[in-house]
Order: structure tokens, then C-alpha cells, then sequence
């Protein structure tokens, strides 16, 4: 094998100096043969805490047998995964946002310091993906994102259940409206085995991205978690990572400020999560792309809502698969003018190219054709105003109202609100403020689904609002204001309201606003002092003293 193919690993394995280093790879069953070949990093995401990665360690030895079939040696490592729904709700969802950054921080200080020729990423829940896909960026060598699939919907008395359908019966259960009896029977179904939350929530938000943007293969990432296709799947994706060291196609090759519009365009038609939000501005930011929060208004504006989709919509993401896949959607998505066919993809052919290839399954209704979408415009949707002045993200999936006018009930803690709203506390035409839970002042941005579906659950959901400068969930429905910025703790708007306040949303009109002077703003601002740091040595307090701003993309800030 000549170093053409091991332009980084030789240095690692070749040669009289490299003596030791070998000795030490052979004493865990690497052959001189098996060193001679290209390396191929297999990055794990794979965790014993959660469903959405279970199934990747059995994955991950489906890929190393396609590297070593197609003449490459796999070395696997694993990182972290802290899961948003096991944690909702509890300080251990601080976690989820600060992990990403130790996913991307650790498969980049793999890949430098095993000096992989070339690296695949297996990803599952939400911070996994991009996560991964910022570690390879950095790296910049030719890499493949390859998602584990999608959970199974449940089944409870004749329909399908999802996780969302889980926190949403809390809110019911708290209200009266089911039973103790009825919410243990959906909390044992709604979850059927391994797979990532099965709505189009975050993690399939992402895996939808990272086709349609190019990082991974298309035709990967709809088949479900437990679909015997997978293993096929793992074997082909092992041995195209060998095509694309032959091709030296890198992620920068591929990332190019068009293929993040495609990006944007695939959340839009998908009714996807506001979490895409933050992570396509941290993915641009790590390859010099100039992407802004405004972007996103940009192009979905433009794009239809073309998927019928969970939260939103009817159907579970396993429709998708059954519908013909994602390809379909990026097929809509380049014959509507919405994307650029021409970017490049993992396989060396276009968008285009691989869209082309889409097998519609006939008389489906998951993806809308051209002519008839769900909603003539996309489902992301920018707010700015006296309360947001670097904006607000909102998800609107066509049937939500589209203004609010009420009075703010003031939290400055998430379960500070979620004992409000189960407490029968929170009234019709209340707008919920919950505040310092922002990147900086959680720190780590908790997500809101206990308490966006407690308010659905117990239903009010078409009359509370709710804003926030944390995070919501994939699975959030409702109006509801997330990524509210500059953040309560860096002294935001945010950190002004007082309860009684009149808030003003107006999705039309792109404005969010709060109806107190802004001279009687600045004064309250003028007196508002910093709370001291929730955590003041380790990782979390480490994460608070760097992060940037969520409309920057909640990214870590370089200290010089």
C-alpha cells in the first residue's frame, strides 16, 4: 500500500523509529498487514443510557467490515452522548448542548493524534450529529456521517406514539384529564426498542441535514434503527470511505455556503427542529462560512413545507423511509428551485445526481408534491424585536395562530415554570418567560419539552405562548419562543420583564416585542446585576465563561 493512501498514518506506522508503536497495536491483534493499510478512525457515539444509540455498537462492526473488505484497517473509539429525553427536565440536561463541544473537542483530538487517514462517524441523538460533524470539519480529512436510524413508532388504542406523546400525557395526567393507569400504559409503549425519538424532532432534523448537505451517503439515514437494511447499510458506508480517500474528497470540499442553504431548505420543507438553528451556525463557523441567524428567514421563506410530519404534522419519521426516504425530499427540494443540485455529496456526485435516483412509493402523502405542500412557506421562522434584539426562533408548522398578545408570567428557572404549569397556575392568554437558561446562564441551554408539552397536555396549547433563551426540543409544538438573545445572563431584554408585562408576538410580522418603554427598559437594565455563575469550577463553568451568543450558534468563543 503506498502512503498515497496513508497520507497521515504513515507517520504513525512506517518505518524503523515507528518500532514501539507497532508493538503496541499488535499486542491487541494488529497484523503487519493490518498496519500497512490506510487507518480508518470509527468514531462511536454508541451508549448504554439511551435507545437512539443502542443499536450502534452492533453498527460499528458492520462499517469495519466494509474498511476491511474494501482494504482499509478500522480502529474504533467512542465518545459521549448525553440523551435530551432521559435528562428533560433536570439539571442533567445542561449537559446535552455541552456535549456536542465534547464530542466535536474528542473525535478531532482522535483524529490528530492517531493520525487517521480518513474517519466515519456513527451518530444517533441530537448533539451526536453535529457534534460529529464539526470534529470532522476541523479535521478536514474525507469523513462520512452515518446516523443509526430512527426508533419505531408505539402503538396505543390505534395510533401511533412517539416520546412527545409521553410528555404531552404528563401535562394531561397533572390536569386530570388521563388517568395514573393511562399514562403508565403510554409511557411502556411509546418506545419499542432502540432508535433515535421518532417525530422530526432534532435527530432526524440533522440526519435529513446531513443528506441533503452532503456529509452522508443519501439513502442511509431513513432506514429505521431495526431494519435489517442496516447492516447492508454499515457494510457499503465502510467500504465507501476507502472510495472517498482514493477521491480525497474532504468535508470543506463539501460545506460550501450552498449546500448549508440546501441545509436550511431541507429543515423548511421538513417542519424540522429549531435546534438546526444553532447547529448549522456552529457547523459554518468551523469551516469559514458566513451563515446568519437572518439566513434562516431567507430561505424559508422561499421554501415550502412540503413534509406532514411529527411534531406538526400526522406522520412518524419511519413514514419517510416507507414514503421512498429522504431522497425524495431532496428531489422536491432541487426540482423546486429550492436547492442547489449542484453540490457535491460523500459519494462524489451531486445533489442532484443522487436525487435523481429517488423510488416515490406510489399514492404516499408523507411528502407533498410541489404543487400541493402543507404550507407555502417553511417552518423555521427568525423573530427580532425589544425583546430579542439578535433574535428569536420559533417553528411554525401551519397550524398554529400566528399572534399573541398577553401578560408575562416570569420564571427564572425551567422547573420553577414546570411546577407552575402543573400546578394549574398558568391561565389562557399568559405568555410563560422562562430565563437563565440561556447557553451562558444554564449554563448549557436546557431544552423545554416537559414544560412546552405539559401546557399542550394540558390544554392550552392554543392559548398560552410561551419564549424562552433556552432551548426547545424537536418535539415542541405550540407557540413557543426559543434561543431568545442576548440571553438573560448576559443582561438581555429578557432579564427586564417583570410579571404583568404585555408581550406582543406577531409571526407575520417577524417581531417580538416587549410593551414597556424602552426608556423604562434601559433603567430596569441599568439596575440588573449578573447573578453569580451557577457552576464555578469544571466543565459546565469552563462552558459558561466561553460560550458565544445562541444566534452565533452557541459556540465556544477562542480565549484570545
Amino acid at each position: 500500500m503506498t502512503d498515497s493512501l496513508k497520507p497521515r498514518s504513515h507517520v504513525l506506522t512506517n518505518g524503523r523509529n515507528r518500532a514501539a508503536a507497532r508493538s503496541m497495536l499488535k499486542a491487541i491483534g494488529f497484523t503487519d498487514d493490518d498496519l500497512a493499510r490506510p487507518i480508518i478512525g470509527i468514531a462511536n457515539t454508541w451508549i448504554e443510557t439511551m435507545p437512539c444509540n443502542f443499536n450502534l455498537r452492533l453498527l460499528a462492526a458492520k462499517v469495519k467490515e466494509g474498511v476491511r473488505a474494501a482494504g482499509g484497517t478500522p480502529m474504533e473509539f467512542n465518545t459521549v452522548a448525553v440523551s435530551d429525553g432521559v435528562t428533560m427536565g433536570t439539571e442533567g440536561m445542561k449537559g446535552s448542548l455541552i456535549s456536542r463541544e465534547v464530542i466535536a473537542d474528542s473525535i478531532e483530538l482522535m483524529g490528530r493524534s492517531y493520525l487517521f487517514d480518513a474517519m466515519i462517524a456513527l451518530v444517533a441523538c441530537d448533539k451526536t450529529i453535529p457534534g460529529a460533524a464539526m470534529g470532522l470539519a476541523r479535521l478536514n480529512i474525507p469523513s462520512i456521517v452515518l446516523y443509526g436510524g430512527t426508533i419505531m413508532p408505539g402503538r396505543w388504542r390505534g395510533r401511533d406514539l412517539t416520546i412527545q406523546h409521553v410528555f404531552e400525557a404528563i401535562g394531561a395526567n397533572a390536569a386530570g384529564k388521563i388517568s395514573d393507569e393511562e399514562l403508565k400504559e403510554i409511557e411502556d409503549v411509546a418506545c419499542p426498542g432502540p432508535g433515535a425519538c421518532g417525530g422530526q424532532y432534532t435527530a432526524n432534523t440533522m440526519a435529513t441535514v446531513m443528506e441533503v448537505i452532503g456529509l452522508s451517503q443519501m439513502g442511509t439515514a431513513s432506514a429505521p434503527a431495526v431494519d435489517p437494511r442496516r447492516d447492508k447499510i454499515g457494510v457499503r458506508v465502510g467500504e465507501q470511505i476507502m472510495d472517498l480517500l482514493r477521491r480525497d474528497l474532504k468535508p470543506r470540499d463539501i460545506l460550501t455556503r450552498q449546500a448549508f442553504d440546501n441545509a436550511i431548505a431541507s429543515v423548511a420543507a421538513t417542519g424540522g427542529s429549531t435546534n438546526a438553528v444553532l447547529h448549522l451556525l456552529a457547523l459554518a463557523r468551523e469551516v469559514g462560512v458566513d451563515l446568519a441567524i437572518d439566513d434562516f428567514n431567507t430561505i424559508s421563506d422561499r421554501t415550502p413545507l412540503l413534509a406532514d410530519l411529527m411534531p406538526g404534522g400526522k406522520y412518524s419519521a419511519v413514514e419517510v423511509d416507507r414514503a421512498g426516504g429522504i431522497q425524495v425530499i431532496a428531489q422536491r427540494l432541487v426540482q423546486g428551485g429550492y436547492a442547489n443540485g449542484d453540490t457535491l455529496t460523500v459519494s462524489g456526485r451531486t445533489l442532484a445526481e443522487e436525487a435523481e435516483s429517488a423510488v416515490e412509493t406510489v399514492g404516499q402523502d408523507v411528502i407533498r408534491p410541489l404543487d400541493n405542500p402543507v404550507k407555502a412557506t417553511g417552518g423555521l421562522v427568525i423573530l427580532r424585536g425589544s425583546l430579542a434584539p439578535e433574535g428569536a426562533v420559533v417553528k411554525v408548522a401551519g397550524h398554529e395562530r400566528t399572534y399573541h398578545r398577553g401578560p408575562a408570567r416570569v420564571f427564572d428557572s425551567e422547573e420553577q415554570a414546570m411546577a407552575a404549569v402543573t400546578e394549574g397556575r398558568i391561565t389562557p392568554g399568559d405568555v410563560v418567560v422562562i430565563r437563565y437558561e440561556g447557553p451562558r446562564g444554564g449554563p448549557g441551554m436546557r431544552e423545554m419539552l416537559g414544560v412546552t408539552a405539559a401546557i399542550v397536555g394540558e390544554g392550552m396549547g392554543e392559548t398560552v405562548a410561551l419564549l424562552t433563551d433556552g432551548r426547545f426540543s424537536g418535539a415542541t409544538r405550540g407557540l413557543m419562543l426559543g434561543h431568545v438573545a442576548p440571553e438573560a445572563a448576559y443582561g438581555g431584554p429578557i432579564a427586564a420583564v417583570r410579571d404583568g408585562d404585555e408581550i406582543e408576538i406577531d409571526i407575520d410580522g417577524r417581531a417580538v416585542n416587549l410593551l414597556v418603554p424602552a426608556a423604562e427598559i434601559q433603567e430596569r437594565l441599568a439596575a440588573w446585576q449578573m447573578p453569580p455563575p451557577r457552576y464555578e469550577t469544571g466543565v459546565f463553568a469552563r462552558y459558561a465563561a466561553l460560550v458565544s451568543s445562541a444566534s452565533e450558534g452557541a459556540t465556544l468563543r477562542t480565549p484570545w
